[in-house]
């Protein structure tokens, strides 16, 4: 059965397209452009929409390791991303099936809970160790990660979409 959100078949995804991707949101997120609580986490948002769309290929390794970047980069407490996208990472693969049932902007809905809880193991862990509040907008950047969730999805399933073919006799 096909989900119903896929109205074509997909070509098999590029490694180098994917990782890539992964590399240009870590380079994102390297940005300086200040003290923003509200920006979105562009790692996570790749991460989880590799786990989702390639759970083999990303695993619950890659967000380890570039969450340890994130922590090596912020300077802040060693783990607290590594945790964060972890754990964002396992429950993505855990309901990668049945998110991709659905179309883009109710898979948004369905990830908004994983880029919050994501959020708030970062922020907690950050206070355990007695680092500050980084303030009320912080709770934007989940909802600003969801909302860009069609348009990640439209742009990185981009490549692997076939060309319409009108031969009547290859209906794929």
């Amino acid at each position: 059965m096909m989900p119903r959100s896929a109205d074509q078949l997909l070509l098999p995804v590029n490694p180098w397209f994917m990782w890539a991707t992964l590399l240009v949101a870590l380079a994102l997120n390297l940005v300086p452009i200040g003290r923003q609580p509200a920006m979105p986490d562009f790692i996570a948002l790749a991460l989880v929409f590799w786990n989702v769309h390639q759970p083999r290929r990303v695993g619950v390794g890659a967000a380890f390791v570039f969450g340890l970047l994130m922590d090596v980069h912020q300077g802040g407490l060693l783990g607290q991303h590594a945790m964060a996208y972890t754990l964002v990472s396992y429950f993505a693969i855990t309901i990668h099936r049945r998110l991709l049932w659905f179309t883009a902007p109710t898979q948004a809905v369905h990830v908004l809970p994983l880029f919050a809880a994501a959020h708030l193991t970062s922020l907690l862990l950050r206070m355990a160790s007695g680092g500050d509040f980084p303030g009320w907008p912080v709770l934007l950047s989940p909802v600003f990660e969801s909302l860009l969730w069609p348009l990640v999805s439209l742009v990185l399933l981009a490549p692997q979409r076939r060309a319409p073919d009108p031969d009547k006799n290859r209906p794929l």
